[in-house]
């Protein structure tokens, strides 16, 4: 394996595009974005790798597993997701919901080529860097037809959604839980898409720094995800819950006055404090004692569709715990599920009507020569099963006592819309 550096002649964005193009000859894709949006704790602008050298893929023992073929395997970049039923292995739960995605509960691969761009630079790792960018030089892009004729549907009808949001009330008022995050499935069958225009035209629409395509096989992610579940940087353990949505304004007034409101908001500052307790609660099992901090609360980051409500946690993770037990204690992501955490799981599986998935999961990569990693949560993605032509996406928010079921709705519509104008189509009623 060979590393070299070539001045990058075009823009990124239009290298980015001949890239993942010229990488859809490959089985094996992983491409992630951070879109020029800062993060401290991140270590590149964007990422390319493809071709399994080796692969890992497990539906049962998943960790354990996984643990052994990271001890195996040394390299900088190790690509893959968790699926978050996962949860199942961790505790004791059980999801009977319908899946017709198929995807494993976890895959990883190392890779036979990386391509990083870094400043005006492309690095490229692999057997023969020259030729790998040079393909990608040539690559001819061709604008594809926008009009995908898809058929949107959820899985709720509105009514139902109201249903299911009094149930999770009734679970709150007897004291089960005090918060959960309640999804709903929207999916299209027999649907003919090109995944990666797709991603492109949904970074276009929406750019944040957990953007991520993920290819095995005939099983697609295309991901506009602003939340990271976990880090891992020289021992020290990041997580950033989002707690709190809101639309963006017209105007930069307009803005202020959302985000005045956002910082005022009872409901909002709820929510976010019990998923800080959660995540604050779950990396306690991991850290050294006295080090968990919430060192940022209730940031707001405005993101092109959205304004988000953003507390960073973090602590020194023991010697002694393993980076798979440190998944076993924080996996899946807190905000994804409720508090307590292993409640507002079960009551979910209990009145969702379709399996996650690698939805609320995560897609990330594994560093085994600095031991390190970093992970998003899925949210905001399009998952595609192209052998089965089944097109779906979630979405989903936080609800307590305070919440009020229309303006729940209306939030779950409001973060299906970038994808919605991905796609170019409308939900059918």
């Amino acid at each position: 394996m060979r590393v070299e550096s070539f001045d990058l002649l075009d823009s990124k964005d239009k290298f980015h595009q001949k890239a993942l193009h010229w990488s859809g000859q490959f089985d094996e894709i992983s491409f992630f974005n951070t879109n020029g949006l800062p993060d401290q704790w991140g270590k590149f602008e964007s990422v390319l790798a493809v071709k399994a050298l080796h692969s890992f893929c497990a539906d049962e023992d998943v960790l354990d597993q996984l643990q052994q073929f990271l001890i195996e395997y040394q390299c900088e970049f190790i690509p893959g997701f968790l699926s978050y039923d996962l949860k199942n292995e961790i505790e004791e739960l059980q999801t009977s919901a319908i899946d017709k995605l198929g995807f494993p509960a976890a895959y990883f691969f190392v890779p036979a080529i990386t391509i990083k761009v870094v400043g005006k630079q492309v690095i490229i790792e692999g057997d023969d860097p020259a030729a790998v960018y040079q393909s990608i030089c040539n690559t001819t892009l061709e604008q594809e037809d926008a009009d995908l004729d898809l058929k949107l549907r959820s899985q709720w009808t509105k009514e139902e959604y109201f249903d299911a949001f009094d149930k999770v009330q009734q679970h709150i008022q007897r004291g089960d839980i005090y918060e959960v995050n309640l999804c709903q499935e929207f999916f299209a069958e027999n649907a003919d898409i090109s995944p990666i225009e797709v991603y492109l035209k949904l970074n276009a629409v929406s750019p944040t720094p957990f953007s991520n395509f993920f290819k095995v096989r005939h099983h697609f992610i295309m991901s506009a995800s602003p939340e990271r579940f976990l880090a891992k940087r020289k021992g020290r353990l990041i997580s950033q819950p989002i707690k709190g949505t809101a639309k963006r304004g017209v105007t930069e007034r307009e803005d202020r006055d959302i985000i005045n409101r956002m910082l005022k908001s009872q409901k909002e500052i709820a929510e976010n404090v019990m998923i800080v307790d959660l995540v604050r609660n779950d990396l306690t099992r991991s850290a050294l004692p006295g080090t968990v901090e919430a060192t940022r609360l209730f940031e707001i980051q405005s993101f092109k569709q959205v304004h988000q409500m953003i507390s960073t946690i973090s602590c020194i993770q023991d010697p002694n715990v393993s980076n798979m037990d440190v998944f076993r204690y924080t996996f899946p992501a807190g905000s994804m599920t409720g508090a307590p955490k292993i409640a507002a799981m079960r009551i979910c599986d209990q009145i969702e009507s379709s399996k996650r998935g690698i939805y609320a999961g995560s897609v990330g990569y594994f560093d085994t020569i600095r031991d390190e990693f970093d992970f998003n949560v899925v949210i905001r993605s399009v998952l595609y099963n192209q052998r089965e032509k089944y097109l779906s996406f979630h979405t989903g928010g936080a609800l307590t006592n305070q919440a009020l079921a229309e303006q729940e709705y209306q939030e779950c519509l409001l973060k299906a819309s970038a994808i919605l104008q991905a796609l170019n189509s409308k939900l059918e009623q």
